[in-house]
């Protein structure tokens, strides 16, 4: 990587989603509760949520001060550098409340409003994810690739549901026209860690609407320098509306058959 802006950020994510992750792990309390509501009463944020955050952009800002921040838990700042961290410090947070596996912390910087580096700690696999724009993406130092692409009915395809009752039905109907055409359908509640599994080859693709930049900025990377192909609406990158990624053979049959569908509305 001969980028040493880029070689700086990354080892810093690195070094945030390990300590973050650490504290998450280690730090979980036995009694851990609702700290406060987002969408609606099932949407939580944890008080190990706001730690989290704390912990990243604490230490980010240490080390690199006129740098922007979004977070999902309420960092948002401009800086001055160029650069801007997008972080999500518990993707997954039911997950993490409930004891279940299927949660990460996301680390995304971008630099000009183009996302270089990303880093997808996933504690309860033993795992992270890391890629770097133009440079591959990577699982615990090893280079992963997306798997080569099977028909779409021999596809395995993650997506994920909003919290909001009305968004919800609106995603299970597209689910249950989704359902026939494909292999199978997985939903682990990180989106984070599911298009990161795109790049690993652990999906043949994932799609989901109503996702936030922190949810997807580090995973959509991992994705794209995989192999993969990710984008929304037909056109359209990843976006609110709708979050596409998947082999490329399968990109370019799952895309058009989600927009028939209507997957990027209620």
């Amino acid at each position: 990587m001969a980028d040493p802006l880029r070689r700086e950020l990354l080892g810093l994510a690195l070094e945030a989603a390990r300590r973050a992750g650490a504290l998450l792990s280690e730090g979980r309390p036995a009694d851990l509760g609702v700290a406060a509501t987002k969408s609606s009463p099932v949407d939580v944020v944890t008080e190990m949520d706001l730690a989290s955050e704390k912990l990243i952009t604490g230490f980010l800002a240490d080390h690199r001060p006129e740098d922007g921040f979004l977070g999902e838990e309420g960092a948002s700042t401009e800086g001055g550098s160029g650069v801007r961290w997008v972080i999500d410090p518990i993707d997954g947070t039911v997950n993490y409340l409930y004891g279940q596996p299927a949660w990460a912390v996301s680390i995304a910087a971008e630099h000009r409003g183009e996302t270089v580096v990303g880093v997808v700690h996933v504690p309860p696999r033993g795992e992270t994810y890391h890629a770097v724009l133009g440079e591959g993406a990577w699982l615990n130092g090893e280079r992963v690739r997306c798997r080569p692409s099977p028909p779409l009915e021999q596809a395995l395809i993650g997506t994920g549901f909003n919290y909001v009752a009305g968004r919800r039905r609106a995603q299970a109907e597209v689910a249950r026209r989704l359902l026939p055409q494909v292999r199978d359908i997985r939903r682990s509640g990180s989106a984070a860690i599911d298009l990161c599994d795109v790049g690993g080859g652990r999906l043949d693709g994932f799609y989901e609407r109503g996702l936030h930049p922190w949810d997807f900025a580090a995973g959509d990377l991992v994705a794209r320098e995989a192999g993969a192909l990710t984008g929304g609406r037909p056109g359209s990158p990843p976006t609110g509306e709708l979050t596409v990624a998947a082999s490329p053979g399968v990109f370019g049959v799952l895309q058009p058959l989600l927009e028939e569908l209507g997957a990027w509305h209620d």
